[in-house]
């Protein structure tokens, strides 16, 4: 039997469902996002405390992390298909996809200086390195979580800052590596260490980066913007107004 009754509410319960879809996506990557910040202290702590068992169970840790990545890139891509989501829906699922990328790939670096710790097992390190480490693990964590608060709160404001923010990181890694030769050179730490300590401050540099990455994510988000559109922009103005003599 035909009706002429209007299909608006089912229309409106499929979207509810979907924008709910969209509500739990969001806090299972908060939940992944907390996941990772927590391990930043703990892999630092196992780096300068040299304790086996810990390191293992940092390391054991990393396969919840990554259960939890699957299952949300399986809900994004589900959404993705189903829905076909359009604007600012698309812009959050694909956001989403490249924020669980890029938290996986932070708690992948601390699962490797868990593994570098082992590495290092036995080697007595000076005190500034030792401060220099514990100082590049708080800025990262940092820069993670205010990451994560540009994210919850869809701040493009504090998501544009990040870049700015990283400096500091930037520049404990420097001192950190001139640390190591200087402890180098005192004939404290050998070749060897060197390599592995030098390895561990680019995994905490790296988690800055992905804690930037994530801010230009969070940007493209809330208005499109992606930072390819810098370096578009010049080539078009290149184009358009070439140097003299071209």
């Amino acid at each position: 039997m035909t009706t002429n009754e209007p299909e608006a509410p089912v229309t409106s319960d499929i979207r509810t469902q979907f924008h709910g879809e969209l509500d739990h996506i969001q806090a299972e990557t908060l939940r992944l996002a907390a996941m990772v910040t927590e391990r930043i202290p703990w892999g630092t702590e196992v780096l300068l405390g040299t304790d086996l068992a810990a390191a293992q169970a940092l390391i054991d840790a990393d396969d919840d992390l990554d259960v939890l990545s699957i299952e949300l890139e399986e809900r994004c891509y589900q959404a993705l298909v189903l829905q076909a989501p359009m604007a600012r829906d698309l812009r959050f699922l694909v956001t989403a996809l490249r924020l669980v990328s890029e938290l996986e790939r932070s708690g992948d670096l601390m699962v490797n200086v868990a593994k570098a710790m082992r590495r290092l097992y036995g080697t007595a390190m000076d005190p500034k390195l030792r401060g220099l480490i514990s100082r590049m693990g708080e800025e990262a964590q940092r820069l993670m979580l205010v990451a994560i608060d540009a994210y919850a709160e869809a701040d493009e404001g504090k998501a544009a800052a990040l870049d700015d923010m990283d400096d500091r990181l930037d520049n404990l890694h420097k001192d950190y590596i001139q640390a190591i030769f200087e402890s180098h050179r005192a004939g404290n730490v050998d070749l060897e260490a060197g390599v592995q300590l030098a390895l561990v401050g680019r995994y905490y540099e790296r988690i800055g980066d992905h804690a930037v990455n994530i801010g230009e994510r969070v940007r493209y988000m809330v208005s499109g913007w992606l930072p390819e559109h810098t370096g578009a922009a010049r080539v078009a103005a290149r184009t358009e107004h070439p140097p003299p003599g071209d």
